[in-house]
């Protein structure tokens, strides 16, 4: 019987090769994302379903949930990958920005992972992996607000780890230092061969945690370029 795969918060980069490794993998792939019909290719090229979500609302998790374990069963893998920034010196942030950060890089992982959590445990296994960065073990100038929500994503997987691995339930936490490349992004040329994360190598590393055998788990993993200070 094939896995399933969710990957929440999907989009052109780093979410479209893990659905398109997970897809190579064998897997049923869903794609959640607040505007799925962006996923139409993507969707066609693997053969997935797409599903409406915003990730920090409760009751749209839960519809999300729902609708993917009727049209494809309990997950397997959950992936966590949202994002959203709001950069300026401290005493110039807009509140109400600062909140929306925190809500979709910290509050969502919660909601996802207590719901993705729900279901695997009634099943006995499962993988949840949480997209972290550089930002989720230093807080930069310019930047507390991502890092207060990065901090919080990565302290919710230590806590979900330590809970959930004794009950066949493994979670992960990616810290991702460093740009990921994009097609015509300038810093590619500055930063020489292979000075740019590749999307497909850091897929590649996520379908390998959620393939390691359970008396060797990892709850967390760093992904840097080899030219990356750190």
């Amino acid at each position: 019987m094939s896995e399933t795969a969710l990957i929440v918060g999907t989009g052109s980069g780093l979410s479209a090769s893990l659905a398109r490794r997970f897809a190579r993998d064998g897997m049923a792939v869903a794609l959640s994302a607040r505007q799925p019909e962006k996923l139409a290719a993507l969707a066609g090229e693997i053969k997935a379903r797409t599903y409406a979500t915003d990730a920090s609302q409760r009751e749209e998790v839960t519809k999300l949930f729902a609708a993917v374990v009727r049209d494809l069963g309990t997950p397997d893998v959950v992936v966590y990958n949202p994002s959203y920034r709001s950069r300026g010196p401290l005493i110039e942030l807009d509140p109400i920005e600062v909140e929306k950060t925190l809500m979709v890089t910290c509050y969502g992982g919660f909601l996802v992972g207590r719901a993705a959590a729900r279901r695997m445990l009634e099943r006995g296994a499962g993988s949840l992996l949480f997209t972290g960065a550089s930002a989720s073990v230093k807080g930069y100038a310019h930047s507390a607000p991502f890092a207060m929500g990065k901090f919080g994503l990565r302290g919710l997987a230590q806590s979900m780890a330590r809970e959930l691995a004794p009950k066949n339930i493994h979670v992960a936490h990616f810290v991702i230092d460093g740009g990921i490349r994009q097609p015509g992004d300038p810093r590619a040329n500055n930063r020489g061969a292979d000075g740019m994360l590749e999307p497909d190598a850091i897929a590649e590393t996520y379908l390998q945690i959620h393939r390691q055998h359970r008396s060797a788990w990892t709850w967390e993993i760093e992904l840097r370029p080899w030219v990356e200070t750190f």
